[in-house]
């Protein structure tokens, strides 16, 4: 597994597919510190596009270290950017990978290239109302979603993986727009670091962090799914609006993962947007 020089000199791991010749996406995880085995193949894209998948501070092959904050990982990932030989980056998030993504772009906004938010929480981001409720509400009367969304209510049992593990079992219905075989497969796929997870989110987001993406002028795609009752609607689409450059797409019949459960309409329009950013000649 090819690995890097983190920013305080740890070696820090990533996995990469695809076509070598291409250039690089930087794909990050959710969960937050979830094991990026959980992507797979995001819905065929390794066929045209070089993933660069980090394993982040804690999580797979990385280890942990004083700096696991997303705040602070922008600094490892402007690292993997001078490992990668790249004046700029092209960013895919997932879930909380997101928050990593928005951090470094905050940070370092002249370095970004292109940046694809896929179902991104966003009211740390925004002012528009949550509206995961209205949601969930829609979804009243289903028993296993039901005591989803009641474990997802009560909040995380934090003392310890198994614990969490068996928590994030009951509520894994949650994040799909149905429940049948391949969306159960799929809730069984990656694992999570629970000390990694705790320091992800160890610092509060910075007082002027919506305002320092207005000064990303590249090109930002925010994916959601009309029925994502884990980060709503609503402030999703309203996160691409902090981007000068920022549009959202909404894809119909679709929760938290698009590529499980939407992944030829999740295909086209990443690859359509990857296809865009890559061909930008001004990518370094």
């Amino acid at each position: 597994m090819p690995s890097y020089s983190g920013s305080d000199g740890t070696p820090l791991h990533y996995d990469d597919h695809g076509p070598a010749d291409r250039p690089p996406v930087i794909v990050l995880a959710g969960g937050a510190a979830r094991h990026p085995d959980y992507l797979g193949d995001l819905a065929g894209l390794t066929g045209r596009h070089r993933l660069v998948v980090p394993h982040l501070r804690g999580v797979g092959r990385s280890p942990a270290g004083p700096s696991g904050s997303y705040w602070d990982q922008a600094d490892d990932l402007d690292e993997l950017r001078r490992h990668l030989g790249r004046d700029r980056l092209v960013i895919a998030g997932h879930s909380a990978g997101t928050r990593l993504a928005t951090a470094y772009a905050a940070r370092f906004p002249e370095r970004v290239a292109g940046l694809a938010l896929i179902t991104p929480p966003a009211t740390h981001l925004v002012d528009t109302p949550p509206d995961a409720e209205e949601l969930i509400a829609r979804r009243r009367g289903e028993p296993v979603f039901d005591a989803a969304a009641a474990a997802a209510k009560a909040g995380p049992d934090l003392s310890g993986a198994e614990a969490f593990a068996a928590w994030f079992r009951v509520c894994a219905p949650l994040g799909y727009a149905a429940w049948g075989p391949a969306e159960q497969a799929h809730a069984a796929v990656g694992e999570f670091a629970l000390p990694a997870m705790v320091a992800f989110f160890s610092v509060p987001p910075p007082a002027d962090f919506a305002a320092r993406l207005g000064r990303v002028t590249a090109p930002v795609l925010v994916v959601a799914g009309a029925e994502d009752c884990l980060t709503g609607l609503a402030p999703v689409v309203a996160l691409a609006g902090l981007f000068p450059a920022g549009r959202a797409e909404v894809l119909p019949k679709c929760g938290h993962y698009p590529w499980v459960e939407r992944p030829d309409e999740f295909r086209l329009v990443l690859d359509e947007y990857l296809s865009l950013v890559e061909v930008d000649h001004h990518l370094g």
